[in-house]
């Protein structure tokens, strides 16, 4: 970046959407102080020098990796010749990053892999994903959402299901309040025939899912079985789109005990053309609608 370019301060991108979450505010703050020290032509191990820190730690403070310091910040946006009056609107802005978030009450069942996106997902423009076993969290019943947390921690007490899945619909309430994301949710033929929770549960998972489709904010495709083998991620992936000028694209990748989080362009880039190719290959929303309606049948 030339050292004539002005990052654009986190302080504009605030007033814009004043409702920011933590998550996507440290961020914000990272991408910002990496523009920044891109800007002046400062090389990270200059950076960590002049904190007294090692040089992963400027990685993990400019990918939000780490919970952001105000001595270290503002030090750091001093030796990039940031004026006192802007580093101490920052401060607060630091301050702000830190205070825990409307989830931190089920903190006993959130892992750390998965705070951040549910820290961002409020905050994105268009989350784009892609299921190959199970309906998207998102879309969701509560039996459904049940049985499938129940597969995945079968040892689990009822208590800690519950905050599970209260955790789970209390994201997709947020999810339906004015001005969330639009979800653009494709998934594989085959979660429409199998029978999580039973005949019941899926039943009415499918009529959800029809109920779903008529909301101006969610699209939804299925992949039919020749599609997913044509053109596939190869694993389920959540692609969270940001307005533009605010943060960059995120890839996540979830695992069954950890995630992936991946903002590189040229991974984006990679992503974003699978879930094209898959989704130009897939089932239109009226033939998904009709994919929907006879995969029902099997559950009258």
């Amino acid at each position: 970046m030339p050292a004539s370019v002005q990052p654009v301060s986190p302080i504009h991108l605030v007033e814009r959407r004043p409702d920011m979450g933590t998550k996507a505010l440290a961020r914000v703050l990272g991408h910002y102080l990496r523009a920044m020290r891109e800007s002046r032509g400062i090389s990270p191990a200059a950076a960590g020098h002049h904190i007294r820190a090692h040089i992963s730690k400027i990685s993990r403070m400019e990918t939000a990796h780490v919970s952001l310091k105000q001595r270290d910040v503002d030090e750091l946006l001093s030796l990039y010749g940031v004026p006192e009056t802007e580093r101490t609107e920052i401060a607060e802005l630091v301050k702000r990053s830190a205070l825990p978030e409307w989830w931190h009450p089920y903190g006993e069942v959130v892992p750390d892999w998965l705070q951040q996106l549910i820290g961002l997902e409020r905050d994105a423009h268009i989350i784009r994903t892609y299921e190959t076993q199970f309906v998207p969290g998102l879309l969701q019943t509560p039996a459904y959402a049940r049985a499938v947390v129940r597969s995945g921690h079968r040892l689990a007490p009822d208590q800690d299901i519950d905050r599970r899945v209260e955790l789970r619909l209390e994201r997709q309430r947020r999810m339906a309040e004015p001005g969330a994301p639009v979800l653009w949710a494709i998934v594989d033929e085959g979660v429409l025939h199998r029978p999580v929770g039973g005949r019941d549960v899926m039943r009415d998972q499918l009529i959800h899912l029809l109920t779903m489709l008529r909301q101006p904010g969610v699209r939804l495709q299925v992949a039919s079985y020749e599609a997913s083998a044509a053109a596939t991620p190869g694993a389920p992936v959540t692609y969270l789109r940001f307005a533009q000028g605010f943060l960059p694209d995120v890839v996540y990748l979830e695992h069954m005990t950890s995630a992936v989080y991946l903002d590189r362009l040229e991974d984006l880039d990679k992503y974003r053309a699978a879930l094209d190719e898959l989704s130009a290959l897939s089932a239109t929303p009226a033939a998904s609608r009709a994919m929907l309606e006879d995969a029902l049948l099997r559950y009258a």
